[in-house]
């Protein structure tokens, strides 16, 4: 199977898992893995990488992303979600929409966030969900992420975010401090990733399709690998280049028409494969070079 990457739109009330599973049944393939998990209560894009692409797994990850979540005011759980055990109810009067917008639009810029404690971070090892699990609370740091837009919306009498953030962002603790901000604590009672890495519903197969689609059919919407690196700048190195490259060996960055400094990956092209791995600039003793990064 080629590397490509195959963006489903997962339904709620499934796993992750789930998704590749059905995806290892229809197609026969073993070797794929999802970027990115969703909750079952979460529904939205889950890009499922194939054959060699669960390589780029990481570089997808990092991406910024994007949400549009529900948020009911009034309550506060320990989920920080409306999946949990509610641990406080407000008496009072609840903020209208217009307080509820100028509360979430202090959460835009960059911000400390403290992760939750039903998550997949480990302290000393153990999954903080799995303590978490076990009635037990520990100090968690709190953590820099960037919500690059917040924006407030009303639909169908509920008050909704659309949230473009960085790697690392928990909605539902966003939708929890947005609450404690508003002093009436909230709730996240929805979720939907609707981006990740460039890739759109657009580009989605919606998960209950599957069963009606040809095996081929399902493979001619997978996209290639090499649009995950379209910002990227191309190399195409010489055949006697080409072969020392890809063998693993360095190569001195003046002998090669590329321009960059330390750390610049680049997408590295041959004309027998196209696009097949990513190349870093590296430095030793002052020099510059061009090496491997990972092979797809």
């Amino acid at each position: 199977m080629n590397p490509a990457i195959l963006v489903i739109n997962k339904p709620v009330g499934i796993t992750s898992h789930t998704v590749i599973s059905k995806l290892r049944y229809l197609l026969g393939e073993r070797q794929m893995g999802h970027c990115g998990t969703l909750d079952p209560m979460a529904s939205g894009i889950l890009p499922i990488m194939l054959g060699t692409a669960v390589k780029a797994s990481e570089y997808l990850v990092d991406h910024d992303k994007r949400y549009t979540a529900t948020v009911k005011l009034g309550i506060s759980t320990d989920t920080q979600d409306t999946t949990g055990n509610v641990i406080n109810v407000y008496s009072g009067e609840l903020p209208g929409f217009e307080r509820f917008a100028a509360a979430a639009k202090k959460f835009e810029g960059r911000i400390m966030q403290i992760p939750p404690m039903y998550s997949a971070l480990k302290v000393g090892g153990i999954k903080l969900l799995n303590l978490a699990r076990e009635g037990v609370t520990v100090e968690r740091k709190p953590r820099e992420i960037t919500v690059y837009s917040c924006v407030p919306f009303v639909n169908g009498g509920e008050f909704c975010l659309d949230v473009k953030c960085s790697r690392g962002t928990y909605i539902r603790t966003l939708c929890s401090d947005i609450g404690d901000e508003l002093g009436c604590g909230a709730v996240m009672s929805a979720l939907d990733r609707t981006e990740v890495g460039g890739f759109t519903k657009a580009d989605a197969i919606d998960f209950d399709d599957l069963n009606g689609l040809p095996r081929e059919e399902i493979l001619s919407r997978a996209i290639p690998i090499e649009k995950m690196f379209s910002q990227l700048p191309e190399a195409r190195l010489q055949p006697f280049y080409d072969r020392l490259y890809s063998n693993g060996e360095k190569i001195l960055l003046k002998k090669l028409r590329l321009r960059g400094e330390k750390g610049q990956l680049f997408r590295v092209y041959n004309d027998a494969r196209g696009f097949y791995s990513l190349g870093e600039i590296t430095e030793k003793d002052g020099n510059l070079y061009f090496r491997l990064k990972k092979l797809f």
